[in-house]
């Protein structure tokens, strides 16, 4: 069991999956800001030494009182009805990221929790139940504007003129492909654009990414269209920083941060209508179209490639959006306001 644990522990976090996952990161942002709000434990595999923790096993020889148990699987909200059952006494929450219809099981199991949270108003329209809606938020003191982009670019490698990026897995659901055809229709006429593929391709997409590369160098662009390797998390905010435009061209998403991210860092963001970023990317700071339509895509992003004022009215205007909604802290306090509330 981890040193220094809270007293009173008031809420469980479990995280029952040792693969990184959207979920897993999640737990790892947000419990160390709601530690400082109220007593949170995390329990299961998979997660940094450094967060509260009690095993799976001892979770039955905490001193009996009552608690919050914050599931988001399915999984672990059996295991909370488990614990329940056996004697434990807990307060059921769980917070829905989907956005599809659930199985008749997942609904089943959702109908036993005590509370349920959704991530965005389009996760809450797929629930049979009322939730409340908690955006995710991020760390808005790591991801801020750059102080000299010009010397950051140079410091890493990367040219100058205009950047547009692309970040997170590279894969077809991901949107990668249509990034590329619409850099590919767009740089042809402009040519002092550069644009940035940064990810990794997981087992099964080897072969996608390859053929990404190669439409790229069969239009001459293997120059001016790149593909960095992956950097680790703590090193993105420079990649935000170094670029004029990112693009989330995604045809499908649970909630998707990234554009957060990008627009806590002064840059706009061009968007796909999924997960939810009709949410989170508004008409003065970026554009939306829907998913896999690459004209549409191209389209959107050639007004900030081509308009300077635009583009820098974009800018302020989107790290201003993040700093009023999506601060972590703002998403932490929302879920510890549930808390409590279940705690009586």
């Amino acid at each position: 069991m981890s040193q220094n644990l809270p007293d009173p522990i008031e809420v469980i976090a479990p995280n029952l999956k040792r693969r990184l996952s959207g979920v897993t990161a999640t737990i790892v942002r947000l419990v160390p800001v709601q530690a400082r709000m109220i007593g949170i434990v995390t329990t299961g595999p998979g997660l940094p030494a450094d967060l509260p923790h009690v095993p799976v096993w001892r979770l039955r020889f905490l001193p009996r009182r009552l608690r919050v148990w914050h599931a988001r699987r399915n999984t672990e909200m059996l295991l909370g009805l488990a614990l329940r059952a056996s004697g434990m006494p807990l307060k059921l929450l769980f917070t829905s990221a989907s956005q599809r219809r659930h199985t008749g099981y997942t609904k089943w199991l959702i109908s036993r929790m005590d509370a349920v949270v959704s991530t965005s108003a389009k996760t809450a329209s797929y629930l049979d139940r009322p939730s409340t809606v908690i955006h995710h938020g991020i760390d808005t003191q790591t991801f801020t504007p750059p102080g000299d982009r010009a010397e950051l670019r140079a410091r890493l490698g990367l040219p100058g003129g205009l950047l547009v990026g692309c970040y997170g897995r590279i894969r077809a659901q991901k949107g990668t492909d249509a990034f590329v055809d619409a850099m590919i229709r767009l740089l042809r006429t402009r040519p002092g654009v550069t644009a940035l593929v940064m990810g990794r391709a997981t087992e099964g997409q080897g072969a996608f990414l390859d053929g990404l590369k190669a439409k790229v160098k069969a239009e001459g662009l293997e120059d001016r269209i790149l593909f960095p390797p992956e950097v680790p998390v703590d090193r993105m905010a420079d990649w935000y920083r170094v670029l004029d435009l990112y693009v989330a061209p995604q045809r499908w998403e649970g909630f998707g941060l990234t554009p957060i991210e990008a627009m806590a860092c002064g840059v706009p963001v061009v968007a796909t209508r999924v997960g939810a970023f009709e949410e989170i990317v508004t008409p003065r700071a970026g554009a939306l179209v829907d998913p896999g339509d690459v004209p549409a895509l191209a389209a959107a992003c050639a007004p900030f490639l081509d308009n300077p004022a635009r583009l820098e009215e974009a800018s302020v205007a989107a790290r201003a959006h993040v700093e009023t909604h999506f601060r972590i802290e703002d998403e932490a306090a929302a879920l510890v306001r549930i808390y409590r509330g279940l705690l009586g």
